[in-house]
């Protein structure tokens, strides 16, 4: 696993310290080479052997900077950032979780009241003492009171995409060890979850001991917390990974059990109840001739558990994708033989949502469509941002900018068309009213229309709900784009009646989006089964901002996976020809 990640993390410490002490603009400098440093290719710590110069190399990366990354990569710290926390002896990552908590806020009151944690906050909020801190009042001290709580759960978990890669990487280093004969990710994390608790890795394996040592030794690991004969905890920075080892002949029952929510194997097990069967960890048993069932997990004759298939099998039921296992009515689904037939990562033909360098994106429109067509896309559309509520630093395009794209578009559209069919259009904004902050005729001229919520996120549910639904019905508007706004672990974003705005996009015929950068996942899994129902087609994009975050699209498909998708339901799935019918 590359140290990208890790870089970019103390970089964007090191900028919240900064700004928290009242520096500025060189915050915002640290946070774009973090950015480019997390999205970059090679891995950070190639670069930084061959010395600083080969870091400047990443865009946005100057020799400061490219100096900080090779003294981290050699030493495992930055002097100057461990004097930042010193002077400033903060949790700022915690606290700027709270809504509307930046980094500036976080310094300020520091300052006025020494506080430097998530429960020195709360408690300063609840006494009454952050409205009497110059610039703060009364409603910045109860919005900070009503979104501790939000901070407090966000620490608990970790967003998917910040634990799936370290998950993979896991199971390619355990595949090669010689002991292990299986190895699979369980938990939420196989469910795709947004957020998980930590990463649950199961392995087949006759040497338990073996595969445990190897565990251990695993050079991504920070930290080994405990190490036993078949089991093992460690860290990778701020991921707790658990390893479980199994017997080979019970690795399907362990991979079933360790896998399903709660709720669904609850259900399950009742479903094996009924028909006298005992369903564990361990297998599936036949319990017909046993007077007492529960005197031990192995008792009675054992009829599946060396697969998973054979468990669902054991109990006449297909096996159920992992996605689906949250007890809301898969069970009954796969008894009637109506699971759905589910998208799979293949089955994207392009991307309706993505960025170049005319607004925030940090490549060009040629090097964002080579990236497309790399992936062997079959249409891609670059939509940059329009100016409007929510869009600061002179971030986004006005109406004269987007017609001056258009050059841009069409000399692409010489280069790569005969490759894939490009797409020109436009991420629009949606004011807290439903209105459009790029104008009507301009929309006309474009070929996908994205307008989404990016201001006005606090907004109650009624209002919510009935701004969206005015956007939807635009005549120009193709895609809402990530309804809630929500970033995961930092905001919650809009509350709205989902099947509502499903049905005023069905109507119109205007798809809702899954975001499928991992720190949005927007819609989530069980919104968009509410939307597919209510007659809703989806849209799984990327909103790239560089050509590596085209590779997102699996965390977009795998959402859809949990809200029940097929291929017909997700616009982007379809071909060129029934793309073109659907867009305004």
């Amino acid at each position: 696993m590359s140290r990208n990640a890790e870089v970019a993390s103390q970089l964007e410490e090191f900028a919240d310290l900064l700004e928290a002490d009242g520096v500025e603009y060189k915050p915002n400098v640290y946070r774009r080479a973090a950015e480019n440093i997390r999205e970059h290719p090679e891995p950070i710590e190639a670069l930084a052997a061959e010395g600083a110069e080969a870091v400047e190399e990443i865009d946005g990366v100057g020799d400061a900077i490219s100096a900080k990354v090779v003294e981290y990569v050699e030493t495992g710290e930055i002097e100057e950032l461990s004097e930042l926390r010193e002077e400033l002896p903060v949790d700022i990552e915690a606290l700027t979780r709270v809504e509307g908590v930046g980094p500036k806020t976080v310094g300020t009151l520091y300052e006025a009241l020494g506080i430097t944690t998530l429960d020195e906050l709360a408690a300063a909020a609840e006494a009454g003492e952050i409205q009497e801190v110059k610039g703060f009042g009364p409603k910045t001290e109860a919005n900070i009171r009503e979104n501790v709580g939000f901070a407090r759960q966000a620490q608990e978990r970790e967003r998917l995409g910040d634990a799936r890669p370290l998950a993979d990487d896991a199971l390619a280093y355990l595949r090669e060890v010689d002991a292990v004969a299986e190895a699979e990710v369980a938990g939420s994390i196989r469910r795709w979850r947004d957020t998980i608790g930590d990463v649950d890795v199961l392995v087949a394996s006759e040497s338990g001991e073996r595969v445990v040592d190897a565990f251990t030794e695993w050079s991504t690991l920070t930290d080994v917390i405990e190490a036993g004969q078949h089991k093992a905890s460690g860290r990778a920075g701020d991921v707790r990974i658990d390893l479980r080892v199994v017997s080979e002949s019970e690795f399907g029952a362990a991979l079933q059990y360790f896998t399903g929510s709660k709720d669904h194997n609850v259900r399950l097990r009742n479903v094996a109840i009924e028909r006298d069967l005992k369903m564990n960890e361990y297998g599936v048993f036949d319990v017909s001739e046993v007077d007492d069932p529960d005197a031990d997990q192995r008792v009675g004759e054992r009829v599946a558990g060396e697969t998973e298939e054979s468990m669902y099998a054991a109990l006449d039921l297909p096996w159920i994708p992992p996605e689906l296992r949250e007890g809301t009515g898969e069970i009954n689904a796969a008894s009637e033989g109506a699971l759905p037939e589910l998208l799979g990562e293949d089955d994207l033909h392009g991307d309706l949502h993505t960025h170049t360098d005319w607004s925030d994106g940090r490549s060009s429109v040629s090097e964002m469509v080579e990236a497309a067509v790399d992936r062997g896309y079959d249409y891609y559309a670059v939509t940059d941002h329009a100016t409007g509520p929510g869009m600061v630093g002179g971030v986004g395009l006005s109406d004269d900018d987007l017609r001056e794209q258009m050059g841009a578009i069409e000399d692409a559209r010489e280069e790569y068309g005969e490759d894939l069919t490009l797409f020109h259009g436009v991420e629009t904004n949606v004011d807290s009213d439903g209105d459009l902050s790029t104008g009507d005729d301009v929309l006309d001229e474009l070929d996908v229309v994205v307008a989404s919520p990016h201001a006005a996120l606090g907004q109650d549910r009624e209002a919510a709900t009935e701004r969206l639904v005015r956007a939807v019905e635009h005549p120009s508007v193709d895609v809402l784009g990530h309804p809630t706004g929500r970033l995961i672990n930092e905001r919650e974003g809009l509350e709205f009646d989902v099947e509502r705005v499903a049905t005023a996009a069905s109507d119109a015929g205007t798809a809702i989006e899954i975001n499928a950068d991992p720190a949005r996942l927007d819609l989530r899994g069980e919104l968009v089964r509410v939307a597919v129902d209510a007659g809703a087609t989806i849209a799984i994009d990327t909103d790239a901002h560089a050509p590596g975050a085209l590779d997102y699209a699996r965390y977009g498909v795998h959402t859809a996976r949990r809200g029940w998708c097929e291929p017909d339901d997700v616009l982007n799935a379809w071909a060129v020809g029934d793309l073109r019918s659907f867009l305004h």
